[in-house]
């Protein structure tokens, strides 16, 4: 089981990823095209090129886990521009927010 509270660091990946990668694949674009430990314990977060899929990265110690939500319809429309910076740091409201789609919340957090 993985918590997510308030300390939590998580990093979502601004630029879309090959959703093909796995394990090894998304850890390795964290090290060489993020330039981060993906052994950190922090939470990374990338979105597919069509805004549809988002999977999670995260090593807790004694292995690494690999989650994946893709939408059965529309797409994640809030994500950070690939504008900003690689990575953008953003609390656990502010994800558990995108996730779950409801805008309303997300424009609560935003502010």
């Amino acid at each position: 089981m993985m918590y997510l509270t308030s300390q939590s660091r998580i990093l979502l990946a601004t630029e879309p990823a090959d959703f093909r990668l796995g394990i090894d694949g998304f850890s390795a674009r964290c090290r060489l095209h993020l330039g981060v430990n993906p052994q950190s314990g922090e939470l990374y977060v990338f979105i597919n090129r069509n805004k549809t899929m988002i999977r999670a990265l995260r090593f807790d110690g004694t292995g690494f886990w690999l989650m994946t939500k893709r939408l059965s319809k529309g797409k994640f429309r809030q994500w950070p521009s690939p504008k900003q910076p690689t990575l953008h740091s953003v609390t656990a409201v502010y994800l558990r927010a995108l996730l779950s789609g409801n805008e309303a919340t997300y424009i609560d957090v935003v502010k």
